[in-house]
């Protein structure tokens, strides 16, 4: 097995895809690079094709919401290679409302439903995407259970006594 180290990749990284590496940082030992929004699905696909890192499987990938943050919205990936043993995290932020990123469903298929989750708690969209719709929640919930804005209790329930609470 090929030992691969982290700035192998920042170097690859930042030669294939200049001014597109916006930041790197090795939390808990863990190499997380953040990348221009409008790069992330190139960067993935070179990642995953150069056969040096062959990223071929797709951890997770999720979205999160920071809305006092400069940039409002992320998605991020967790990238494994099976022949170096490698895993990565990939960040790309935007501040678009509704979020919107490229589908990763034509390079790794298990992309699908965790995109339709990030769809169904955060609403972000993804182009490209095949099928999506919500995955979890009921169709006719409106709003984004994920976001900061939604309120923690359901304001629609009826059956809730609140003074059963000590409220």
């Amino acid at each position: 097995m090929a030992t691969l180290e982290s700035q192998t990749i920042i170097d690859a990284l930042e030669q294939q895809f200049p001014g597109k590496v916006v930041a790197v940082d090795h939390p808990y030992d863990f190499l997380t690079i953040t990348i221009a929004h409008g790069s992330i699905k190139d960067v993935i696909r070179y990642l995953y094709n150069e056969p040096s890192f062959s990223f071929r499987f797709l951890t997770s990938c999720c979205g999160m919401h920071y809305p006092d943050a400069p940039q409002k919205f992320a998605m991020v990936y967790h990238l494994h290679s099976f022949t170096t043993n490698f895993r990565i995290r990939l960040k790309a932020f935007t501040n678009e409302d509704p979020p919107v990123f490229p589908t990763l469903t034509d390079i790794y298929k298990g992309a699908n439903w965790m995109e339709r989750e990030a769809y169904d708690f955060f609403g972000f969209r993804f182009t490209g995407h095949p099928d999506l719709r919500r995955i979890l929640n009921m169709d006719s919930l409106e709003g984004w259970p994920l976001r900061k804005e939604f309120p923690l209790e359901d304001p629609f329930r009826k059956d809730k006594d609140d003074a059963m609470f000590g409220r």
